[in-house]
């Protein structure tokens, strides 16, 4: 029986593979690369499905990793993500939440003040060409996006026994689950 974090890990998998055929259709429209983290600068916070996933991969990091991104979680620069390492690339981006895994991407999302569609990007690409003209197919439907995320979140929770809401600090998460494993106590539950 599929579980809620498998299924994440599905739609991880097809926002990467989305991600690579846009790539692949605007070429260097899209100017994201291993070492730009130009989205990373500030603090984010993720769903509990994504916490868990997190968790479950820093279960897997070498004990001086964990203690690295500690260190970065609670002494590092504020407004950098901790998981960035000094070359600007993500310690834990095989398990990198959906807001890291889209971001960048044209994006449509809909302007409930004005009752429109809107067309969004990373600043950074798509510098010379009109949003507009972009095949719908490699446009990223930001609402689609996030109901999925909160269904995958809320059967996480309510099998969990967590409140449907219920986020976590990536800086907290990185700073509460390494200290706990590295002075050898039980990990948290998610």
């Amino acid at each position: 029986m599929s579980t809620a974090l498998d299924r994440l890990a599905e739609l991880w998998s097809r926002l990467d593979d989305f991600s690579a055929r846009a790539k692949a259709a605007h070429g260097d429209a899209i100017t994201c690369h291993a070492g730009c983290d130009a989205c990373c600068h500030r603090r984010f916070s993720v769903t509990a499905i994504e916490s868990a996933a997190l968790r479950r991969h820093l279960d897997a990091l070498a004990p001086e990793a964990r203690e690295t991104l500690r260190d970065r979680a609670l002494h590092g620069d504020p407004t950098r993500c901790p998981a960035l390492d000094a070359d600007g690339r993500c310690d834990v981006y095989a398990a990198r939440p959906v807001i890291c895994r889209s971001h960048g991407l044209a994006l449509r999302f809909r302007d409930d003040a004005r009752h429109l569609p809107v067309l969004d990007a990373c600043e950074r690409n798509y510098t010379a060409v009109d949003l507009a003209t972009l095949d719908p197919g490699t446009v990223l439907d930001q609402t689609t996006l996030s109901t999925i995320v909160a269904a995958l979140d809320a059967a996480h929770t309510d099998a969990v026994g967590l409140s449907r809401g219920h986020r976590d600090e990536i800086s907290t998460l990185l700073a509460d689950v390494t200290a706990v494993e590295a002075a050898g106590h039980d990990k948290p539950s998610a």
